[in-house]
C-alpha cells in the first residue's frame, strides 16, 4: 500500500500545529501565566519550549519520516534486531485512545456552547448563578452531553475516512485559517474594551510580588510543564505526520514553525481572556470554570455578547476538533499499518471503539458522579492524569532515549534525518545536551507530575 503524503508543506504545518493547538492553549496557558508572574513566566515558557519541546518534537517527526510508518511499525523499522523499543508504540496508541476517551466529550462541550450562544440560550443580563446553571445543566444531562460527544466522534472519523489530502489536510487548512482570523478579531475586540489595560498588565507585565508569593521554583516548574505538554508529545500524535512528510525541509525548521503557531495561539488566547475579564470586573479562574462559567458571564454583559460568545466558542470548536481529527488519523493509520485494513473500514471500526470508550467520561458527571478513581479524581480527571502525567512525559523520554543512545536508533542517524532538506539545522555539539541534560529535565517533569 503506497504511503499517503501531504499535498503541500503548508498542509503539513497547519495539520501538525492543529494537533498541538488544543484546549490547553486556551484554558490553561493564560491562567497559568497570570498565576505565575505574567511576563516572567511567558519568557521562561519560551526558553523551555525551544530547549525542551522543540528537540523532542523533532525526534517524533524523525522517527516518522525515516520509517514512513505509524507508531509500532516505525520503531520496528528503525530499531536494532532483537530490541524491544516497538513495545512503546503500543503504549502510544493506548495513549491516543485514552486521550480521545475524554477529549471528545470536552470537544462536545465546545460545540454545545457554540449553539447555545447562536440560538440565544444565553441572554443579556443573566447573573453569574444563571450562567453557571447552564454548565451544571449540561453536565447533569447524560443525553445532551452524550449527543454532542457523538457529534464530535462521528464528524472526526468521517473527515479522516476521506483520506489524508481530501479529509484531514483540507479540513485542517480551513479550520486553522479560520481559527487565526477569529483569534485576531476576538483579541482586537477585547483590547478596545474599557479597562482592558489592567487585564494586559496582569497577564504580561512581570509581577515581582506574584513571583515571590508563588516561589521562583514553582514558576520555573510551571513554565517547564506548560512548554512540554503544549505540543502533545510522547504518544506518537506528531510521529504520524512525520511519516507523511517530504524530505525537502529540515525537521528543526519545521518544528520551529509548529512551535511558533502553537505559541501564537496560546499568547493570543490570553489577549482575549484577561482584558475581557478585567473590563467586566470578573476574576479569571482556572480550568473548565474559566471557559464555561467566567467567560460566558462576561459575554452576557457585553454589547453584542451573543455574537462574541458564538465566535469565541467557534474558535474553541476549531481548536479542539483539530486535535481530535489529528489523533484519529494516528489511530486509523496504526490500524491500516498493523492489520492491513483499508482506511474506510479502519474509520468505522475505530469510530465504534471510541464511541463506546467515551461513555464513562460522559456518565462521570451524572450517573457515575460518585465514582472516584485515581487519587479521588473523577473519570475525566483520572483519564487526563494517565495521559498528561504518565504517557506523555514517559513517552517523550523514550523517544528521546531511542534517538540519542547507541541502544536505540543512535544520535548520528537521528541527526542525519533531522538535517535533510533546507532550513534550520542541529549541530553535533548538541549531543551532550540531548544525551545527558534533556533526559534529566524530562525526569523532573515526570516526578513533579506524580508528586
Amino acid at each position: 500500500m503506497k504511503r499517503e503524503s501531504f499535498k503541500s508543506r503548508l498542509g503539513f504545518l497547519l495539520v501538525s500545529a492543529g494537533c498541538a493547538i488544543g484546549i490547553g492553549n486556551v484554558w490553561r496557558f493564560p491562567y497559568v501565566a497570570g498565576q505565575n508572574g505574567g511576563g516572567f513566566f511567558v519568557l521562561l515558557y519560551l526558553i523551555f519550549l525551544v530547549s525542551m519541546g522543540l528537540p523532542v518534537l523533532t525526534m517524533e517527526l524523525a522517527v516518522g519520516r525515516a520509517s514512513r510508518k505509524s507508531a509500532v511499525m516505525g520503531y520496528k523499522a528503525l530499531e536494532k534486531p532483537g530490541s524491544k523499543w516497538h513495545i512503546h508504540g503500543w503504549f502510544c496508541i493506548l495513549g491516543c485512545y485514552v486521550l480521545m476517551m475524554y477529549y471528545t466529550t470536552v470537544c462536545g462541550w465546545m460545540i454545545s456552547y457554540f449553539f447555545k450562544f447562536l440560538t440565544g440560550e444565553f441572554k443579556p443580563g443573566m447573573n453569574a448563578d444563571q450562567v453557571g446553571a447552564v454548565f451544571g445543566g449540561l453536565l447533569a444531562s447524560p443525553g445532551q452531553m452524550g449527543a454532542w460527544m457523538v457529534v464530535s466522534v462521528v464528524a472526526g472519523f468521517f473527515v479522516c475516512s476521506k483520506g489524508l489530502q481530501d479529509g484531514l489536510e483540507k479540513i485542517s487548512k480551513f479550520m486553522m485559517v479560520a481559527l487565526m482570523v477569529l483569534i485576531l478579531v476576538l483579541a482586537v475586540h477585547s483590547l478596545v474594551l474599557p479597562g482592558a489595560g489592567e487585564g494586559l498588565k496582569f497577564y504580561l507585565v512581570p509581577s515581582v510580588d506574584k513571583i515571590q508569593e508563588v516561589g521562583i521554583r514553582n514558576v520555573v516548574t510551571a513554565a517547564m510543564n506548560q512548554a512540554f505538554f503544549t505540543l502533545s508529545l510522547g504518544i506518537a500524535a506528531m510521529e504520524i505526520f512525520g511519516s507523511y512528510m517530504s524530505k525537502d525541509h529540515t525537521l528543526p525548521g519545521e518544528a520551529a514553525s509548529i512551535c511558533g503557531l502553537d505559541t501564537f495561539v496560546a499568547l493570543m488566547a490570553g489577549m482575549i481572556i484577561f482584558p475581557a475579564c478585567f473590563s467586566y470586573g470578573v476574576q479569571p479562574d482556572a480550568g473548565p470554570s474559566l471557559i464555561f462559567v467566567t467567560l460566558p458571564n462576561v459575554f452576557v454583559n457585553m454589547a453584542g455578547g451573543r455574537v462574541w460568545g458564538a465566535l469565541f466558542f467557534l474558535f474553541m470548536v476549531f481548536a479542539s476538533f483539530s486535535t481530535v481529527i489529528a489523533v484519529f488519523e494516528n489511530i486509523i493509520s496504526f490500524s491500516m499499518d498493523m492489520f492491513g485494513i483499508e482506511r474506510k473500514k479502519a474509520s468505522v471500526i475505530n469510530c465504534v471503539i471510541v464511541l463506546v470508550a467515551s461513555i464513562p467520561c460522559v456518565l462521570g458527571y451524572n450517573v457515575w458522579s460518585n465514582l472516584h478513581l485515581i487519587g479521588g479524581r473523577d473519570v475525566l480527571d483520572s483519564e487526563d492524569f494517565i495521559v498528561s502525567n504518565l504517557l506523555l512525559p514517559i513517552g517523550s523520554l523514550i523517544y528521546l532515549l531511542f534517538c540519542v543512545t547507541k541502544m536505540g536508533w543512535g544520535f548520528d542517524k537521528y541527526l542525519d534525518e533531522c538535517n535533510q532538506g533546507t532550513g534550520l539545522r542541529f549541530g553535533k555539539w548538541l549531543k551532550p545536551y540531548f544525551q545527558f541534560i534533556l533526559p534529566i529535565l524530562i525526569l523532573i517533569i515526570i516526578v513533579q507530575g506524580l508528586i
